[in-house]
């Protein structure tokens, strides 16, 4: 059974900064892929960021390239997504999900385990 915990979720001013952290227990992961993704109220869930466990692969969406900085650390099975810059188009509750192959791919149904997420609000 794979486990996956967010956490550092909250409100946050436009320009601001935060940094979620995604905790993986349940299996050994040095063959997946961690991903980070975001649903907005009534949109459909999007891909944000992903890093491959072993050699540290990263991919991101466009929208946030440059801004979010993916991370891992593979003593603690945790994985980071530290966002920074945040606009309130950036508003949505944020999920944490890992695949068991190593395809930093975007697509949701293509990860099979999935946190229960944690809600990130920008005022501006």
């Amino acid at each position: 059974q794979v486990r996956l915990v967010e956490s550092g979720g909250g409100l946050v001013q436009a320009g601001g900064s935060l940094r979620l952290s995604c905790a993986a227990s349940g299996r050994a992961f040095s063959s997946h892929v961690m991903g980070w993704f975001r649903q907005a109220p009534g949109k459909e869930r999007e891909f944000v960021a992903a890093i491959r466990w072993s050699g540290g692969y990263t991919s991101y969406a466009d929208s946030v390239k440059g801004r979010f900085t993916i991370s891992r650390d593979n003593a603690k099975n945790t994985v980071y997504l530290q966002m920074n810059s945040l606009k309130p188009e950036d508003t949505a509750v944020y999920y944490c999900a890992a695949r068991d192959t190593e395809g930093l791919v975007q697509f949701a149904y293509l990860y099979k385990y999935w946190g229960q997420g944690t809600r990130i609000t920008v005022s501006s």
